[in-house]
């Protein structure tokens, strides 16, 4: 027979347990609630204005005005940020799986925000503290990020500026094609060196077109989105040559390139071809005035 204390410390610890679901319970209610009362404040603009469907009908990426000798040749350019728009036909295939592969897997199957990811991110970063586990951010809540920045709400800026990008993609997808995203996003993105988008990027590092770019090429583009000096293949070409390599795996393990194709690829070296007009030009006098006038006429019309 069980002696009183016993008995005593067994109910002492169902009451211990008892109390410890509770709390765990409450813990987890209070999270919901906040979540639920933070998402609400932030969509009824709270903590600032969202783009509605004008605005996001109406995304223009500025671009750089190109100065050309009188054989059409580029020798120089004006910009505020060093950007040339290309256009859907322009995005060779690979290129667009290489990204989708590095960032966003599940990009043709979600409606702009990915719960699968939130929940990797949850345990694996958050949770174990894991490095490795990346981020939850799909293809268009990047893009979001590129286009609109983000705000300073204290310890919640986290939290706010994520709920902005969710809300603001899923908006975003309901207006634009996938494909269409995916053009946004690659001529928004910055490649560092005030290098805005997949052509001034193809044209700085390969001194050619977007689509001129070879698929190793493009990992190597694809790459650099994670860390844009870090993986700089001028300045970095060890962590460059790594990263690349990483993305030729996730290719492959997307099935976009085979085990033959993606080993092969591994094993080149990354040929540069590296072409910045601001350094390398025979005509620096030349546009340097044309850029000095140009100012002048904008200073004059504001």
């Amino acid at each position: 027979m069980k002696t009183l204390k016993e008995i005593q410390r067994k109910l002492k610890e169902k009451r211990s347990l008892r109390l410890l679901l509770k709390s765990i319970t409450g813990l987890i209610l209070f999270g919901i609630i906040s979540v639920v009362v933070l998402f609400s404040l932030v969509y009824f603009e709270v903590f600032g204005k969202l783009p509605n469907k004008e605005e996001l009908t109406s995304i223009i990426n500025e671009e750089a005005s190109l100065i050309y000798s009188s054989d059409e040749v580029i020798i120089g350019k004006v910009f505020a940020e060093n950007r040339t728009n290309v256009q859907l036909e322009q995005i060779p295939n690979h290129l667009k799986e290489a990204l989708i592969a590095t960032e966003d897997k599940r990009f043709y199957s979600h409606n702009g925000y990915d719960g699968q990811s939130y929940v990797r991110v949850f345990f694996r970063s958050i949770l174990l503290q894991d490095a490795s586990g990346g981020g939850g951010s799909t293809i268009t809540q990047q893009l979001i990020k590129n286009l609109y920045g983000r705000q300073y709400h204290g310890f919640l800026s986290m939290p706010i500026n994520k709920i902005k990008e969710l809300i603001i993609a899923s908006r975003m997808e309901k207006l634009y094609s996938k494909d269409e995203i995916l053009l946004l996003y690659l001529n928004s993105v910055p490649f560092g060196e005030n290098n805005f988008g997949i052509e001034s990027a193809a044209n700085r590092f390969f001194n050619k077109s977007v689509n001129k770019l070879n698929i190793e090429e493009s990992a190597v583009l694809v790459g650099m989105l994670k860390a844009n000096t870090y993986y700089n293949p001028r300045l970095n070409p060890e962590n460059a040559k790594k990263r690349r390599n990483t993305v030729l795996q996730l290719m492959n393990s997307e099935a976009y390139l085979s085990n033959k194709v993606s080993d092969s690829l591994q094993k080149l070296p990354i040929t540069l071809n590296y072409h910045n007009l601001d350094i390398n030009t025979t005509a620096g006098y030349f546009t340097y005035q044309v850029k000095k006038k140009v100012r002048r006429k904008k200073l004059r019309s504001l």
